[in-house]
């Protein structure tokens, strides 16, 4: 297959069709008039010689192939629009542009809010966006970020893909603060007797996975898409929690919780932001990523957990 023997322009055709399942209504939204979006239609048909919608009663439907083609159709021309978008240069003061960044609820309380800040500041022109991670980040990472400027996460979840380094924390046990069975530390044996609250998701907390290492599998009573809802579940309860060290910081005075040093060598965070090779030589996306790595190296030291210290 030639690449130059194609019309790019089928690709915004193929799109409207596959979300639309209308050739009308795909004609409107792209500009085409319906005899041009059928023509498309039929052009397409033949290169994938496959029908891709077929008529049931007064709709249309999807192939198999259609429905597969849907995401990749997606991704192809989030990526041909970034590309092209792209520029030599950005001037940060005066300039419009939108970024979308994927998240947790933990990086955007620790580290985006900060990054916000500096961009309200700096660039008013500048949107930002937060949106959850998707479940299918981990398998495939390189679909994930085509559609978007990046990701924050930290390593050992993803890889081979450019990344820039942003900051690291250390993982801590939280407690309720009137815990009848925790004293001034925390022992495995603790972990493995008491229940626990996790954050479901448990790809955005690899230490979890270290536990099984020592053989200590987690009675999990309580699970949640939140990491800042951990200490309100773990609040006059049994229940124990891993926490990240600066979050429990920062939610310190949401609830009567202590966070306790880990008992045993927890593998520490270290949070990056990764993004699509498509960006790397845009001047906007570098800025932003210039401008995290700043803010980053600008956060400050969480205090240190002692023995007995409230989160």
């Amino acid at each position: 297959m030639n690449l130059a023997n194609l019309d790019l322009n089928l690709l915004v055709a193929l799109r409207a069709l596959l979300e639309e399942r209308n050739v009308t209504k795909a004609g409107l939204r792209v500009g085409l008039s319906q005899p041009a979006m059928s023509a498309a239609l039929a052009r397409l048909r033949r290169h994938f010689a496959d029908e891709l919608l077929v008529r049931q009663g007064n709709r249309y439907e999807l192939t198999p192939l259609g429905i597969a083609l849907r995401a990749p159709v997606a991704n192809a021309h989030a990526v041909l629009e970034r590309l092209f978008t792209s520029r030599a240069d950005f001037n940060p003061a005066t300039e419009q542009r939108d970024f979308t960044l994927l998240s947790s609820d933990y990086a955007i309380a620790v580290f985006g809010a900060r990054l916000a800040r500096v961009l309200h500041e700096e660039a008013p022109g500048v949107r930002l966006h937060f949106r959850h991670v998707p479940p299918d980040t981990v398998e495939s990472p390189e679909t994930v970020l085509s559609g978007v400027d990046g990701l924050l996460m930290p390593h050992g979840v993803i890889s081979g893909l450019p990344a820039v380094e942003l900051y690291r924390d250390e993982w801590v046990c939280l407690v309720s603060a009137g815990h009848p069975e925790i004293g001034e530390r925390v022992t495995l044996d603790d972990l493995a007797r008491l229940p626990w609250v996790v954050y479901q998701r448990t790809f955005d907390a690899p230490v979890t996975r270290q536990l099984t290492m020592l053989g200590l599998e987690p009675h999990v009573e309580v699970s949640v898409q939140n990491f800042q809802l951990l200490p309100s579940l773990v609040a006059g309860t049994r229940r124990v929690a891993l926490v990240q060290q600066r979050l429990a910081h920062l939610l310190r005075d949401l609830a009567p919780v202590r966070a306790l040093p880990c008992p045993f060598e927890a593998v520490p965070l270290q949070e990056a932001l990764w993004w699509h090779p498509v960006h790397t030589h845009d001047a906007a996306h570098s800025w932003l990523r210039e401008t995290a790595a700043r803010v980053a190296a600008e956060l400050p030291d969480p205090p240190a957990t002692g023995a007995s210290g409230r989160a």
